[in-house]
């Protein structure tokens, strides 16, 4: 086992302990789809954010989809993404990703994307059309969508949650207490805010939060409780790993142990599935949340 290289100069001196060591990614599953998403000029997440399940996913012939290209107008300190100005969005995108989806013959594919702050719906209209193409071209195929903040602009949530998908996942990512520090563009009660509407317009919600930023364990129950509060109903939570020295350092590697404590608690507090351990990212298993009972 060796671990998964980062990009850019040397993260965070904290020596990482054993749990945290993954495998390359190898294989000729793995080949496949990194030659279909070079040919179809797609992003992913998997490689934009450095994710350590890549060589899992991609060798099981799975991968999460960016749209709306892989330049984020937000900076939070945490994230791999760049940030800048993006440039203008691709309105053959939603078709492309759809084909890939297709050939690739996923059961379950999840789309994320970049934040488009400077587009006055936020791209809802690519994210609507994303899923209905991917519908259209694959129906037997479910959908999670990872959605940014649409810093409460409502009509565009509605219209990027109103394509067909089976799950819609919005990330906290951290407790409210490190908000500034961590998602500085963004608002805590926000992206509360989105969840619930998003839990009240008939979808199943989900969200991801990051440990080991400072946070407290009763920083992490009262975030739980708020989620809960909020109608969510699947909740990740995993390990920070810092992608490069430019991010924020990681504060603890917290133990295995910790990460199934707060898998008990979140299910006590009434949400429906948790999902908990160092190396889990939000689109991690992502199909076995389709059927969590709404």
């Amino acid at each position: 086992m060796i671990e998964l290289p980062v990009v850019g100069n040397k993260p965070s001196h904290r020596k990482k302990p054993d749990w945290l060591r993954v495998k390359l990614p190898v294989g000729q599953s793995y080949a496949n789809v990194r030659k279909l998403v070079d040919n179809h000029k797609l992003h992913t997440i998997c490689e934009s954010g450095n994710c350590p399940n890549m060589g899992e996913c991609w060798g099981a012939g799975t991968a999460t989809f960016m749209i709306l290209g892989n330049v984020c107008t937000r900076s939070c300190t945490f994230c791999a993404v760049a940030t800048g100005r993006p440039p203008e969005y691709d309105e053959e995108e939603p078709r492309r990703v759809a084909e890939a989806i297709k050939l690739m013959g996923v059961k379950h594919a999840v789309i994320t994307s970049v934040n488009r702050d400077e587009l006055k719906d936020k791209g809802a209209e690519i994210w609507y059309q994303t899923v209905v193409e991917t519908k259209r071209l694959s129906p037997k195929t479910t959908i999670e969508t990872l959605i940014p903040d649409v810093k409460a602009k409502w009509e565009a949530l509605y219209r990027m949650i109103d394509g067909g998908q089976e799950v819609v996942s919005h990330n906290m990512e951290t407790v409210e207490e490190l908000y500034r520090r961590v998602r500085p563009q963004a608002r805590y009660a926000r992206s509360l805010e989105q969840i619930k509407r998003t839990r009240e317009a008939g979808k199943r919600t989900k969200s991801g939060i990051m440990l080991g930023l400072g946070e407290t364990r009763e920083q992490v129950f009262r975030a739980m409780d708020d989620l809960a509060e909020h109608g969510l109903l699947i909740l990740t939570l995993g390990q920070y790993l810092q992608p490069t020295k430019m991010h924020i350092e990681v504060a603890e590697y917290v133990h295995p142990d910790t990460f199934a404590m707060f898998k008990e608690e979140g299910l006590k507090r009434g949400i429906k599935y948790v999902e908990s351990a160092p190396l889990v990212r939000s689109s991690y298993h992502a199909e076995r949340h389709v059927d969590v009972e709404m």
